[in-house]
């Protein structure tokens, strides 16, 4: 008898966001959180990721009665370098609203913010 291979994930691919207004979005995530362009499909999508890493976000432009926000997203997180007060200043600068900031088990800061779309965002370092 055959033994059973176990299939394992290699990593988060991407994570797709359907969001209302495709220009503001991509500069939003581009100044808040340094990401960078990797390439567009047509005027509906972008393909954006940290500069040397492997993530990926795509934005897509909503169509009618398509949901955005928090529809089913409880949040996502992006990994910082530097000090938190300058995370969040960069990150509210760029429009994102903080929703709340502490730090798990005490030693690991973290905010969370949303996006102009509502999305839930969390950061830590």
């Amino acid at each position: 008898m055959a033994r059973k291979r176990e299939i394992r994930s290699t990593g988060l691919n991407h994570i797709n966001l359907n969001v209302s207004n495709l220009k503001r979005s991509a500069e939003f995530y581009r100044k808040a959180f340094g990401l960078k362009l990797r390439f567009a499909v047509g005027r509906r999508m972008v393909f954006l990721g940290s500069p040397g890493g492997e993530d990926v976000i795509t934005l897509c432009q909503a169509g009618k009665g398509d949901k955005i926000g928090n529809a089913g997203v409880s949040h996502f997180g992006f990994a910082m370098k530097g000090p938190m007060d300058d995370c969040i200043a960069q990150i509210e600068r760029a429009g994102g609203k903080l929703v709340d900031r502490g730090a798990h088990g005490g030693d690991h800061p973290y905010a969370f913010f949303t996006d102009p779309d509502g999305y839930l965002i969390e950061i830590g370092n």
